[in-house]
């Protein structure tokens, strides 16, 4: 790997071999029986051709995307006690909750930041569990739905079928925790303060929602649950569940240290869960898309078009998004919530535009790929983002490459793999499909 200006080369694997440029993700796949690594003259020709545009374009999505999303944490408590939650325990048993003067005062701000503009901003309802507070979001969402675009991310321990009838009436994007196929592996995890677990009731919940277009399944990844991550899979599918993130435990919190699996057993075990996917879609015609991974495919063939901001760098936090907090804290994004030093002032007493521009948001904004040791010269440092500043900050230094990084080479690598393989078609969702448009093409 190369950090000169121009075309990088590399081997995918025993038949594929890279051309890509880091800076813009320009690339091109070329079967290693071609022998050396050289390129045909009309695709130097295109490369040149569309080298500034797509500068300009990465360019653009790094530096210059507009605030688009708010997670609200209207609660700091929560009724689990997961063993990698990053919020603080502390907090989780004895923090504030949100009065609805409160959120109606935090949703109002928004609307008049967001005032004037056609997009509608997305609202998350997130953090501890927000259905602690479920009266007061429900009330929101009735008053807001008009100007803003709501989700809720919950372990749905309280949830009620009443509840799911008003989600889906008003269009609310949910997102279940859930991180086994069974209750003896997801129980390990997904603990409740009952000390039993959440699997009885989010498998109850995804009956409920069983076919709503707007359900997600966000699992996490750790020692306890990622050799059953295809299991997994296998079993949302059978619930008409679109899509599920298998996303690493974040290392925020001490306590979630010694639950990192080994990258490569991740690796292949995310792999195989992809494979799996493909396979039952192809069989059934229904789809399941795992969505870290499709946000990975989406930052190689239309880069500015992944949604998860957390692999460009720099990352969305305090840029594309923000959290605010119970006690009306802005921090950049949740998994600063443990530290107070990166708070960008109170919604309750000053502006969200006030918070954009306030030096802890700033400070997130400056930490990119070009200022960290490895990622600097890394052919792959604008489709991983070298994810997360809160994390690495916690681990002692934010300028440090990723926990995970011989992980995300690893899947980047296999998302190369499978585009030569022509399976883009299996991995991404058909609607993400439909509307991307072909800018260049060899």
């Amino acid at each position: 790997m190369s950090n000169t200006r121009g075309i990088s080369f590399s081997n995918i694997d025993a038949e594929w071999k890279l051309a890509l440029d880091p800076e813009n993700i320009f690339w091109s796949l070329l079967p290693r029986s071609n022998g050396d690594f050289m390129l045909p003259d009309d695709l130097i020709s295109l490369y040149k051709k569309e080298l500034e545009h797509l500068d300009t374009e990465m360019r653009n999505f790094r530096f210059n995307e507009p605030l688009n999303c708010v997670y609200i944490d209207p609660t700091d408590r929560c009724n689990a006690n997961c063993p990698y939650c990053y919020i603080p325990s502390k907090i989780r048993k004895h923090g504030t909750q949100m009065t609805w003067k409160q959120l109606d005062m935090t949703l109002s701000k928004i609307a008049g930041h967001f005032k004037g503009i056609k997009k509608k901003p997305v609202i998350v309802f997130h953090a501890a569990e927000p259905l602690l507070v479920k009266d007061i979001l429900f009330q929101a969402i009735r008053k807001y739905h008009g100007k803003m675009l709501f989700g809720i991310q919950t372990n749905s321990l309280l949830l009620e079928k009443k509840d799911v009838a008003f989600m889906k009436q008003y269009r609310v994007g949910v997102g279940i925790s859930l991180d086994a196929a069974t209750a003896a592996v997801n129980n390990r995890s997904r603990v409740s303060v009952k000390g039993d677990g959440n699997f009885k009731k989010a498998a109850q919940a995804l009956d409920w929602f069983k076919g709503y277009e707007g359900l997600n399944v966000i699992a996490t990844v750790s020692k306890y649950n990622v050799n059953k991550l295809s299991e997994l899979v296998t079993f949302l599918h059978k619930k008409k569940v679109p899509c599920v993130l298998l996303n690493p435990v974040r290392l925020t919190q001490k306590r979630s240290w010694g639950l990192k699996p080994d990258d490569m057993v991740y690796a292949k075990n995310l792999m195989k869960a992809v494979e799996t996917a493909m396979e039952l879609t192809q069989k059934t015609g229904r789809q399941i898309v795992i969505g870290n991974f499709a946000n990975v495919i989406l930052a190689i063939i239309s880069p500015t078009a992944r949604r998860m901001m957390c692999d460009i760098s720099p990352c969305g936090g305090g840029r594309t998004f923000l959290t605010v907090t119970a006690d009306g804290e802005m921090v950049p994004c949740g998994e600063f919530i443990g530290f107070k030093e990166f708070s960008g002032g109170n919604i309750f007493k000053t502006s969200i535009n006030k918070a954009m521009n306030s030096k802890p948001f700033k400070q997130i904004r400056e930490r990119m790929v070009e200022k960290i040791d490895e990622c600097d010269t890394c052919d792959f440092r604008h489709i991983c983002g070298s994810p997360c500043p809160a994390e690495m900050h916690a681990r002692g230094n934010m300028y440090k490459k990723a926990e995970f990084c011989e992980f995300y080479k690893e899947i980047i690598r296999q998302a190369f793999k499978m585009i030569a393989e022509d399976k883009v078609k299996y991995l991404l969702r058909k609607d993400s499909m439909d509307q991307m448009v072909m800018e260049y093409k060899y």
